[in-house]
């Protein structure tokens, strides 16, 4: 089976990347698998100063894997096994950087959200494209609403608008949105800078840091993921999916 997560550490940077462009590197059961395991492979590493997520293709992740999802009942959902790859991001000791060159939507924003540092493309775009699939963006919101302004986040999780870089940055998403020859150099200035720091010290200020969640990361995930599961499995959830696959407007847009 070829590999659709790689990781490479080199000067103490860990790059994860994902790589199955085939699918818009897409949520596979697959990718999740592997992008734990690196994920948690890199924290292990004493090496590894900084992590780096990123992607080959033209897309950063389109979030969950559609197909997957299609038919499937709730207790089968891919979005089940996604708390425990954001909980990572969020929560690991070492700093992890967002390369974001290209688009993300639902469950790839969720990825971005996660990282401590976020740097895209002036270009990239992004969506909470859950509801116009008849979905809801629960168990991403855990680590995109402390990031976004308030009036964005109703706006934007509630229409589903597309929006670029530029404005990921000004509402928090994102840390800085640059031209897109200018991302490598952008992520490289903020690995030198995060290797500065000492590593306990590091680790013990993200801590300090996580403190301002008014609940356990634990319990929030799983509440939100029963009623992301739930609306993935329901009729509107099933009926987005189809009209996504078939190209045509769902049953409430027609």
């Amino acid at each position: 089976m070829t590999e659709l997560v790689h990781l490479d550490v080199a000067a103490g940077v860990a790059t994860i990347t994902l790589d199955s462009p085939a699918n818009r590197n897409a949520l596979s059961a697959q990718l999740r698998r592997e992008l734990l395991a690196h994920l948690q492979t890199a924290i292990d590493d004493p090496g590894a100063r900084v992590i780096v997520l990123s992607h080959t293709g033209r897309v950063f992740c389109s979030g969950m894997d559609l197909k997957e999802s299609r038919g499937a009942g709730a207790q089968d959902q891919g979005v089940n096994q996604f708390p425990a790859i954001l909980e990572r991001i969020w929560s690991s000791p070492t700093p992890v950087v967002a390369r974001v060159a290209g688009p993300a939507r639902a469950g790839g924003v969720g990825l971005v959200a996660a990282c401590d540092i976020a740097v895209a493309a002036e270009d990239a775009t992004f969506a909470f494209s859950e509801v116009r699939l008849g979905l809801v963006p629960a168990v991403i919101s855990v680590t995109v609403l402390p990031r976004l302004l308030p009036r964005a986040a109703h706006e934007l999780l509630l229409t589903g608008e597309t929006f670029d870089g530029r404005r990921a940055a000004r509402i928090g998403l994102v840390n800085s949105a640059v031209p897109a020859d200018g991302v490598d150099a952008e992520v490289t200035r903020y690995a030198e800078m995060l290797r500065l720091g000492a590593p306990g010290a590091l680790a013990a200020t993200k801590e300090l840091l996580r403190r301002e969640r008014p609940a356990a990361l634990d319990a929030q995930f799983a509440e939100m993921q029963q009623l992301s599961a739930r609306f993935f499995a329901g009729e509107e959830g099933q009926e987005g999916m189809r009209a996504f696959a078939e190209k045509r407007k769902p049953a409430w847009a027609r």
